[in-house]
């Protein structure tokens, strides 16, 4: 089920809340198995048959865990030993779903001839694997602990979070269902939920899918390998920079919005990235929860930065890659992730190379942002194309190979309006947690901005209105899945 639609609007969203705060007032395990019932009916929404997918993996992790916990208390060394055992499942699992076709093809490219597997991707597969080998890993370490299963169920499948993330931490989310205000109506936390889900839905479908068309036109063209001009090649590469920003970072704002209604505090996954000075930045600021997971259970496992300087660039490498892999299975994502994996290496090089001072004036942090951008524009090429194909044609393009031509586009006016509101957006207004900072939507802690600052008041209130209706003016005439949805 989508967000962005009306069955889930009006129809999931209200029920599952009103439900939820009539029971939670009268016995808080029941409430508690409402919600973990709604998450499951969400998720078999897209696709019933993988509903027992999703419980076998809930249930042999759950049953990992204990076995886990009783190992931890004897021997570290058993412990580590089920715990390798469990995440190597976990992973297969995975590889068979999301990498299995993605081998056979590149073995077919060396003339094996091997047929490809009749594979589904299940929705979110990676977002819950990923949740839980956090939560096994967390558990082996003493840091986690969840013995009941009605919570386990709901922490993993928790709706707002569980088809394209963030990826929870158990320690973020289940201490909350233990308070009893949790279970009872809160009108500043559910009036605080819907602005945060009002600004994401517009987001995603006031900003995003408009600028979808251009982004779209462009890449299709290149995939096509049509000769694309320098102008056309970045219309649509930044076209779809700001469509996958909104897009997700829309999503982000939702799940976040949806999670306070119920008085739930998810952390932070997006912090105006585009705002970021150097991709190490950039890198904090961008699918927060990830770029967390990646370093605390793949950089800093791989050695981090501890083992010199030449161990800490290949670990960054090796990071980078895996995570572009994890995004899809295709060499697109996997040049992506060397690409930044190449930049954060570079980064460190120079700054060891010459330590990197305070910031200077406006000038020198303005040109800092808008080279970080073109960096992160010149890889999101690979991560939109279908191939590297593709990819060559758009950076051909970029580099003004193919002449300087705006040619290719039915509106280029509209499409540069688009892009020209965007980057006003991002770069020169308050994101959506410092707008609702002093109410704290997500569970991290975020100044208010001086510039604005959300109050409830008649005004805001008939703002969020209006938001909600836009959006849903614009759901009616397109409702699209979010690109988040494929990794």
């Amino acid at each position: 089920m989508l967000f962005n639609t009306y069955a889930f609007v009006i129809g999931f969203l209200p029920l599952v809340l009103g439900g939820f705060i009539l029971i939670g007032r009268r016995d808080r395990m029941l409430a508690a198995a409402w919600l973990a019932a709604a998450s499951l009916f969400f998720y078999a929404w897209w696709n019933p048959a993988f509903v027992g997918l999703l419980l076998g993996s809930i249930g042999f992790n759950y049953g990992a865990s204990r076995l886990i916990v009783r190992a931890r208390n004897a021997s570290a060394r058993h412990s580590r030993a089920l715990l390798t055992v469990t995440i190597s499942a976990n992973l297969l699992l995975l590889g068979y779903f999301k990498y299995a076709n993605f081998f056979i093809a590149t073995l077919n490219a060396a003339g094996t001839g091997i047929a490809p597997l009749d594979v589904v991707l299940p929705i979110g597969i990676s977002f819950y694997t990923f949740t839980q080998i956090a939560f096994l890993v967390d558990t082996h370490r003493g840091l986690a602990d969840e013995s009941r299963w009605l919570h386990y169920v709901l922490f993993v499948t928790w709706f707002p979070h569980l088809i394209a993330g963030p990826v929870l931490h158990h320690s973020q989310m289940m201490p909350q269902f233990a308070h009893r205000e949790t279970y009872r109506a809160d009108p500043v936390s559910i009036a605080t939920g819907l602005a945060m889900f009002a600004i994401g839905l517009s987001k995603k479908a006031l900003l995003a899918d408009p600028l979808a068309i251009p982004a779209t036109a462009v890449f299709d063209a290149a995939a096509q390998g049509q000769s694309i001009g320098l102008g056309l090649a970045w219309v649509g590469v930044t076209a779809y920079a700001l469509q996958l920003y909104f897009d997700f970072s829309g999503y982000s704002d939702m799940a976040i919005g949806i999670s306070r209604m119920f008085n739930v505090r998810l952390p932070l996954n997006f912090n105006s990235p585009y705002k970021s000075r150097n991709i190490v930045e950039f890198w904090r600021r961008w699918h927060m929860t990830l770029s967390a997971f990646l370093r605390d259970y793949l950089y800093i496992p791989l050695g981090g930065n501890r083992r010199g300087r030449s161990r800490r660039y290949l670990n960054l490498m090796v990071t980078m890659m895996l995570g572009g892999l994890w995004h899809g299975a295709g060499w697109t994502f996997l040049i992506w992730g060397t690409l930044h994996g190449a930049y954060l290496a570079v980064y460190y090089v120079l700054r060891d190379l010459r330590p990197i001072g305070p910031a200077g004036g406006r000038l020198a942090s303005a040109l800092s942002t808008a080279f970080t951008f073109v960096a992160v524009l010149f890889a999101w090429v690979p991560f939109r194309a279908n191939s590297m194909d593709a990819a060559w044609v758009l950076w051909r393009g970029m580099l003004g190979r193919n002449g300087l031509t705006l040619n290719g586009l039915e509106s280029p006016v509209q499409a540069v309006a688009w892009i020209v509101v965007g980057l006003v957006i991002v770069w020169c207004l308050p994101n959506s947690q410092q707008w609702l900072a002093r109410f704290q939507p997500a569970s991290d802690a975020v100044e208010p901005t001086s510039r604005a600052a959300w109050r409830f008041t008649s005004r805001t209130g008939f703002a969020t209105g209006v938001l909600v209706a836009l959006a849903l003016v614009g759901v009616l005439s397109a409702t699209s899945e979010f690109l988040y949805y494929q990794f």
